[in-house]
Parts: C-alpha cells; structure tokens; sequence
C-alpha cells in the first residue's frame, strides 16, 4: 500500500488556520486531521477530541516522558504535543494526514519525518491581523496584545516551509491548499518574489 503523506500547516495566531484547514478536510474527507494534546482550558465551543484532546499537564508531563509526542511546544503558557502513534498508523495505512501546528513543531516534525511538506499561513496586513485577533471574544485584551508581538517573531520563520500560503480571499486561500495537497503548487514556493512587499510591512527590519 502506498504510504500517505504529512502535511504540516502553520501560521501565527490568528491569520485563520483553523478556518482554512477546516475547509480544506471538508472539501477533502479522504484527508485525515491529527487532533493534538493541549493542557490549554477547553472553551465552551470546544469538545473533546475534535479541537483538542485535553489533557491535565501531568499527563501531558507523562506522554512527553514515554515519547508519545511526534512533536510537543509551550505556547502561551499552555503545552501541545502531537500523537506519533496516530500519525505514524494513518500514514502507514496510506492516508494523508494534515497537522495543524505552530513553527516549533514544524521544526521538530521536520526532522522526525524530513519527507513532510510544510505550509506557512500569512495574514494579508498586520492591521488585517491585528483585526481578526480583537474580533475573538474568548481572548483578554493583554492576551490579544501578547499574540500581536509574537506574531512577527513567528512570521520571521515562513522561509523554514516549502511552501506560503497568503489568506487575503478565503477561497482562494483554501484553493491554495488544495493544489498544494494535490502536488500542483506551482508559484507558492516560500522563497518567491512576490512576497517582498508583504513581507516587508509583516517583519520588522532586521
């Protein structure tokens, strides 16, 4: 049986990941979704299992230990792993497996697994950032300015992926995914020159 292939999503907090590979598996229900494990407080829109599996920071502490974790990162205070054994079993069954992550778990997939291909999610503005991070009402105030200063730190990264893609127009945005998950990603290479401009009012200067 053909192996299936890894595909790992990232982007900074609030550039619209998680809306964008919802689309994506909705579009696609051959593509598998690799829940992760998170010590982070479940929200009232969030079950168990689908978001996240919640776990206490003990038992993240033992699953880390046991080397359960494909990769595992501290975000804003709260830890998230990925379950090697349920990626490894999906893969080896032949289905593709999309993981929806931060850039320190990109690193660390990386080099578990170097045949993955990685994808950069970049906001269209830093105001368009700014803006959908205040439109969630499950964050404080300090938590929204928090995000804000990191999301450049985390956006400085996009180079380490093969690939970006730039949510301005949702659907678009979404096709992107799709022809990357297609192997027809022509003209969405991480390195190309189109990204300058964006990319220039995105960072800052070096």
């Amino acid at each position: 049986m053909k192996r299936g292939r890894l595909f790992v999503i990232a982007a900074p907090s609030g550039a619209g990941k998680t809306s964008l590979v919802k689309a994506l598996l909705d579009g696609d229900p051959a593509l598998r979704l690799s829940v992760s494990h998170t010590t982070r407080p479940r929200r009232p829109t969030e079950q168990e299992g689908r978001e996240y599996h919640f776990v206490t920071v003990p038992e993240f502490e033992r699953l880390c230990a046991a080397g359960e974790f494909l990769e595992h990162a501290r975000v804003f205070d709260n830890l998230y792993g990925t379950s090697r054994t349920y990626v490894e079993q999906q893969l080896a069954a032949g289905h593709d497996v999309v993981l929806e992550i931060d850039w320190q778990g990109a690193q660390q997939v990386r080099r578990a697994m170097p045949q993955c291909v990685t994808i950069f999610i970049l906001p269209p503005s830093r105001a368009t950032l700014a803006e959908r991070l205040a439109r969630r009402a499950t964050d404080t105030a300090a938590v929204i300015a928090r995000r804000l200063a990191d999301a450049a730190g985390d956006m400085s990264h996009y180079r380490e992926f093969d690939y970006v893609v730039v949510n301005d127009d949702f659907g678009r945005a979404v096709e992107d995914l799709r022809r990357i998950v297609a192997g027809n990603a022509t003209g969405l290479r991480s390195d190309r020159p189109e990204l300058a401009p964006l990319l220039g009012e995105l960072l800052p200067p070096a």
